[in-house]
């Protein structure tokens, strides 16, 4: 409980505090026979006069009322401490990673190598912020996306075990391109979210890039580095260490003094890796922090409700009127709408673990708290909105259930889902199917659209029937070859349509079916060329 957060959401209820001292004090004056003799008999008379009168105060039914009273008021005024996230926002702190897949990352004084070490502690992230959407980039000489944020760690570990320092077109290791890519990725996004650089090393040219950012972006930067102080070999192909033209093998260092000064420049918060999961932890907890920091400038900011809590000692209180003696006329005809009115003023309470709560809280409510604390199964098995029943059905891992529930929506929000669930269960011609479906009721869905392409690029292709004499059965399933001097073709006139270097790329990623490793390196290729390519503004 944070003290400095302390407040309530409705605070006029507090004035039922003073009300009750008020009402016990003009009872009080009632009561007293002294006031109701004083005008007829002299108070020196009337002391010897007044008999049965107890010295010790007593416990009555109007001073119990009066409690009532006083806990109902705090308790409708809504005492809070904690904010709470709006509806349906699924991911409490959105991030995208940045790996450097330059070639020191194959470096070995971090076993097996920084890179493994690296992709490791991507799987470790991804698991403790399971529920959080998570997104990768990666980056050399050019910074390529790998995948938009997502919830589904299975999917992000496919193409994270295909990730290798071969795969990008173009050597070298330029993080303010990265930054500029994640940051891109973040920009569709309505919450703060945070850019984790894993990565050896940094060029002191590409401090300004992120001291620039700081300074323009909501989103918080922070790095995790891979490698020890002594350095070590860099091993190649097959296990074999790179050398140099003398046969000496090459060693990786690491510079530390250049992350210290990014750190001071840019306020970048930066660690080195850890062999247990301390460095993820402190990952998340700084994104949390960023998320929290970023939510307070909201206006819009939504409080837990903790005055629920104050029902049940309201109702136990109540229980007492039904003792003999213990009945105060006007009692439950004040106490009775106060306890219905504190109730009605606690319509989304934070949630309780008690049995009996279905008197007090909508089955839909009861799912909302089980979901928000990570309960999934019980979420599920409260949750009457089915597409809430479905999430958690899936969060769960319970994919049949989730799809059982999708089936019967009509939304994008329903079929987006659906499509994430047959991506799950790996039946990519339905996941396809479903994100088209989702595609169709909403036509800016970049999280369909991002995931409808990484689907569709799983799926097996039928390779189209060779011509007689032409197929090689030797060919492995990733090599083309092509008849480039024509000695089998027609003589005839041929058709004036050019087909465009880019246009020849996608059709010949559409019609192959490649391993995630072949599909990367293909599409990393493309981008890298399209950017080369890409004609230069004005000065």
């Amino acid at each position: 409980m944070n003290i400095e957060l302390f407040h309530f959401l409705r605070p006029m209820w507090l004035l039922l505090m003073p009300a009750a001292i008020i009402i016990v004090w003009i009872w009080r004056k009632q009561a007293d026979p002294r006031a109701q003799w004083r005008d007829i008999i002299e108070p020196q008379l009337l002391e010897h006069l007044l008999v049965g009168q107890k010295t010790g105060v007593r416990f009555k039914p109007i001073h119990w009322a009066a409690a009532v009273i006083m806990l109902g008021g705090i308790a409708a005024a809504g005492p809070t401490w904690e904010k709470e996230p709006p509806p349906f926002v699924e991911d409490h702190a959105l991030m995208v990673v940045a790996l450097d897949l330059s070639r020191t990352m194959d470096a070995v004084d971090v076993p097996p190598t920084r890179l493994e070490r690296a992709k490791q502690k991507v799987r470790d992230l991804a698991a403790l912020r399971s529920g959080s959407r998570t997104g990768l980039v990666v980056y050399a000489g050019t910074a390529h996306l790998v995948l938009p944020p997502t919830e589904d760690p299975e999917l992000l570990d496919l193409f994270l075990g295909a990730l290798d320092t071969g795969l990008m077109p173009v050597s070298g290791r330029h993080p303010a391109e990265a930054l500029a890519l994640a940051d891109h990725v973040l920009a569709v996004e309505s919450a703060p979210g945070t850019i984790l650089f894993i990565t050896d090393g940094l060029e002191e040219t590409e401090i300004p890039a992120f001291i620039a950012h700081s300074q323009q972006s909501s989103h918080q930067v922070i790095a995790l580095v891979a490698g020890t102080s002594q350095g070590g070999p860099i091993r190649g192909a097959r296990g074999r260490f790179v050398t140099d033209a003398h046969g000496k093998p090459l060693h990786a260092g690491l510079d530390r003094e250049v992350f210290s000064r990014l750190s001071s420049a840019a306020g970048v918060p930066v660690a080195s890796l850890t062999i247990d999961k301390t460095d993820v932890e402190w990952v998340q907890q700084r994104a949390l922090h960023h998320l929290q920091v970023m939510e307070e400038k909201n206006a819009d900011v939504r409080w837990r409700e903790f005055g629920y809590f104050g029902t049940f000692p309201l109702l136990l209180l109540a229980g007492f009127w039904f003792r003999r003696g213990w009945t105060v006329r006007w009692t439950p005809g004040l106490v009775l709408p106060l306890i219905v009115a504190t109730a009605l003023c606690l319509p989304e309470p934070a949630g309780a673990n008690f049995r009996f709560i279905d008197l007090f809280l909508t089955p839909d409510q009861q799912g909302r708290w089980y979901f928000e604390h990570g309960d999934y199964v019980t979420s599920a098995q409260r949750y009457q909105d089915p597409l809430w029943k479905g999430l958690a059905y899936y969060r769960a891992g319970d994919s049949a259930s989730a799809l059982a529930q999708f089936a019967g929506l009509d939304s994008a929000e329903a079929f987006f889902l659906m499509g994430n669930c047959y991506a799950r269960r790996r039946d990519y011609p339905a996941a396809v199917g479903a994100y088209d479906n989702a595609l169709k009721r909403r036509e800016v869905f970049p999280e369909a659209t991002e995931n409808r392409r990484l689907v569709a690029s799983l799926i097996p292709r039928k390779p189209k029937p060779p011509e007689e004499g032409e197929a090689d059965p030797n060919l492995d399933p990733d090599d083309i070859k092509f008849d480039e001097k024509g000695k089998r073709g027609k003589p005839g006139k041929i058709p004036q349509f050019k087909i465009q270097p880019d246009q020849m790329a996608k059709l010949w990623m559409r019609n192959l079916h490649v391993s995630p490793a072949a599909f990367l390196r293909e599409k990393f290729r493309i981008e890298a060329d399209a950017q080369t390519k890409k004609p230069k503004g004005p000065p």
